[in-house]
């Protein structure tokens, strides 16, 4: 298959499934909406569980030491939300929601203020969680580089039929933003691709598992957000993504 196919598919799968979404969305009730949000929020908590357990892995015990990986996934999540916090990313992304909101709902009648500002607050709600749950995580960025390294786009394919379900049950609940956020999975997707054209290879094992534990960690924030528990700024997180393996080659060259 020609490089790009996988993340081509994902997002095909997002507009399918989030159309899919929106034509039954309307006749369910809220009850049916919340209760099927929840769900997802259950399930991207197993994700994230799963993806969580990478921190004992045995490449990366091996590599900084028992009781290091712990510190490694610490930092990342701490260093990261710093900087992110500082770069206001999760205002940014918001506000690059409300963005596309206002492009694809122009010429659309509103009655009143209020009814305005809680149709942008739906659509933003959408592409935002939407998009996170689509980017973030182990097959996103593993998914995304093996196929850059031509090693073919079983594991977007895996994701792509996954994240299918997920838009249309978002779609259901949230409206045509989770239509929208199928241009994050393009942008991202497309560049972690290009990223693995480019470097040739991939991170050593003991780094994908710290970037995978981490990454973990940050959909259960998504999760939180899904059920309603907590609002979790988790697009601030994101950085430590990018800080993970670096200090995963720190700890190796302090073991």
């Amino acid at each position: 298959m020609l490089v790009g196919t996988g993340t081509a598919v994902n997002v095909l799968t997002v507009l399918v499934g989030g159309s899919a979404g929106l034509l039954v969305g309307h006749r369910l009730p809220e009850r049916v909406r919340t209760t099927v949000t929840a769900a997802l929020g259950l399930v991207t908590l197993l994700i994230a569980a799963d993806a969580a357990q990478d921190v004992g892995g045995a490449a990366l015990v091996d590599a900084v030491d028992r009781g290091a990986p712990m510190l490694v996934v610490l930092g990342s999540l701490v260093i990261g939300g710093i900087l992110g916090s500082w770069a206001r990313l999760e205002n940014r992304l918001e506000a690059f929601g409300g963005v596309l909101q206002r492009r694809l709902t122009r010429g659309r009648a509103v009655d009143g203020g209020d009814a305005a500002g809680a149709e942008r607050e739906r659509f933003v709600q959408g592409f935002v969680i939407s998009s996170l749950v689509f980017c973030v995580g182990p097959l996103t960025i593993l998914g995304s580089l093996n196929e850059g390294l031509g090693r073919g786009p079983d594991q977007l394919l895996l994701k792509a039929t996954l994240d299918g379900f997920a838009a249309l049950a978002f779609a259901a609940s949230f409206g045509v933003g989770v239509l929208a956020s199928a241009l994050s999975v393009g942008v991202v997707q497309g560049s972690l691709t290009v990223l693995g054209l480019v470097l040739g290879t991939v991170l050593p094992e003991p780094h994908l598992l710290a970037l995978s534990a981490t990454g973990g960690l940050v959909l259960v924030g998504v999760a939180l957000r899904l059920l309603a528990i907590g609002s979790v700024p988790v697009a601030d997180l994101l950085p430590s993504l990018l800080v993970a393996p670096a200090l995963t080659e720190l700890a190796i060259a302090l073991h």
